[in-house]
């Protein structure tokens, strides 16, 4: 069964539902997981979404803050969340296909401004949750999955518009990438990406703080798409849709697609 997966921190569901339809209607993935939805689940406006041609969702969601939900037409059943590093936070959700592919939508911890966990919180929550996730992979491993969302880490030097200029600013830091890779290792996650897309500069994420944020191209590639080793050579036809960040009152995050054939 061929199918297409998007991925995209929509920063807010209900503020950006039109956008989602917009991007539902001209690119039509089967699947599109979105993050930071900062919505309880019974607030995201799946109605409108189902009228899309997309009536299946699971999703975990709170008020204001984190939360994900994974829209599909294609028959999905919600498949399990984890609360990693106990945070108490909406930032995972699992659902299994038809075909018996896994979908994991994930919302790393952003880790705050200062990549000290002596003194920033949330630096140290990322770290424990990417750990939590490095835990699971290797008590369960994995098979016949994907992995997609907003891991908030450039892991890659070509991830960035400077590699030297970011090695100490959140998202870039060595101890982040590494955490990273130990979390890709357990689970033997393949980057599909960058698989597709083995060189050059690659960016799904670039500040709102940016007058203009396309000429300058200050970006990162803060969100992924991986799949297990045993389906990642399915993969195909990868992209990140940089338009969509031009788009009217835009998330800062851009969609990333890929394509299997299953």
């Amino acid at each position: 069964m061929p199918f297409t997966i998007a991925t995209w921190n929509i920063n807010s569901v209900r503020l950006r539902a039109a956008l989602v339809t917009k991007l539902l209607r001209e690119e039509g993935p089967d699947v599109l997981c979105l993050q930071e939805c900062k919505s309880p689940v019974d607030k995201i406006p799946a109605e409108v979404f189902a009228a899309a041609g997309y009536p299946y969702m699971v999703a975990r969601g709170q008020k204001g803050y984190n939360g994900v939900a994974t829209l599909s037409r294609l028959p999905i059943t919600e498949a399990g969340s984890q609360d990693f590093a106990a945070l108490g936070h909406a930032r995972h959700i699992a659902g299994q296909l038809e075909n018996g592919v896994t979908v994991h939508n994930f919302y790393v911890p952003a880790g705050g401004d200062v990549a000290d966990r002596e003194v920033n919180e949330k630096f140290g929550q990322k770290l424990d949750y990417l750990t939590g996730m490095r835990d699971w992979f290797h008590a369960e491993a994995p098979q016949k999955s994907i992995l997609v969302g907003d891991l908030n880490i450039a892991p890659r030097e070509d991830d960035v518009w400077d590699h030297k200029k970011l090695l100490k600013v959140v998202s870039h830091t060595p101890v982040e990438v590494d955490h990273l890779a130990e979390t890709q290792a357990a689970g033997k996650w393949v980057d599909i990406t960058r698989q597709d897309i083995p060189d050059g500069r690659l960016y799904s994420w670039w500040s709102y703080r940016a007058r203009d944020w396309d000429s300058a191209d200050k970006g990162r590639r803060l969100d992924h798409i991986w799949a297990t080793d045993d389906i990642s050579a399915a993969a195909h036809s990868s992209r990140v849709l940089r338009d969509v960040r031009g788009w009217e009152q835009p998330s800062d995050h851009a969609p990333v697609f890929a394509s299997f054939d299953l």
